[in-house]
C-alpha cells in the first residue's frame, strides 16, 4: 500500500531535500521500515533503540496522532498521508 510521508525540515537531509516522499506498508511500522530502506538512517531519528516512537517526535496518520491510536501498529490505508512532526519546546 502506497502512502505519502511528509518530512520535516530537520530530516530532509535523509531524503535529499524532499519534503514529501512515498513509502509502502499496511502499518506505520512497515511504512517506517520501507522508508528506512530507501532513506537509510531516517527511521532511527523517529524510533528509539527500544523500537518506540521517540518522545519528541509526533507522527500523524491522516489527522490522528498515532499515540492515541495503535502507535506503530496503526493501519496506513492506501493513499494515506503520514506527517512526521518534531515537537517544539521552549520558554
Amino acid at each position: 500500500m502506497s502512502v505519502s510521508v511528509r518530512i520535516p525540515t530537520i530530516l530532509r537531509t535523509y531524503t535529499g531535500g524532499e519534503s514529501e516522499v512515498s513509502a509502502s506498508g499496511d502499518t506505520l511500522a512497515a511504512v517506517l521500515d520501507d522508508l528506512d530502506s530507501n532513506y537509510s538512517g531516517i527511521k532511527g531519528r523517529i524510533v528509539d533503540e527500544q523500537g518506540e516512537l521517540r518522545r519528541f517526535v509526533n507522527v500523524y496518520v491522516g489527522n490522528d496522532d498515532v499515540r492515541f491510536l495503535d502507535s506503530l501498529a496503526t493501519a496506513t490505508p492506501e493513499g494515506t498521508q503520514i506527517s512526521v512532526i518534531p515537537a517544539v519546546a521552549g520558554g
